[in-house]
């Protein structure tokens, strides 16, 4: 389940880095056409966040899936009424049609 942003609350983010780290960020906001660094590091900072959840989830999904196809190869359940029911009407019609 993806958490819901709230945007209306607002909270600061602040890091030191290295100011030719800085200088490449800067370049690349101005060549993407954002108006700020933070803008910039904020959209790329989401697609990131975005692209990480994205996969966990679908490794969990993943991992669910597997697990249920196993348990149903190691454990099989056996076969259902409607099953027991269309088997024989197949071996009757087989027989019938000899």
């Amino acid at each position: 389940m993806e958490k819901q942003l709230t945007l209306s609350a607002k909270a600061r983010f602040d890091a030191k880095i290295p100011k030719v780290q800085k200088e490449l960020f800067e370049y690349a906001a101005s060549l993407g056409g954002f108006r700020t660094l933070t803008d910039f590091i904020i959209n790329a900072v989401q697609e990131k966040a975005s692209a990480i959840i994205q996969e966990h989830n679908t490794i969990i999904a993943s991992e669910k899936d597997r697990e249920i196809f196993f348990n149903a190869l190691m454990n099989p359940s056996g076969p259902n009424q409607k099953l027991k029911d269309a088997a024989e009407k197949y071996k009757l019609f087989i027989r019938e049609n000899k």
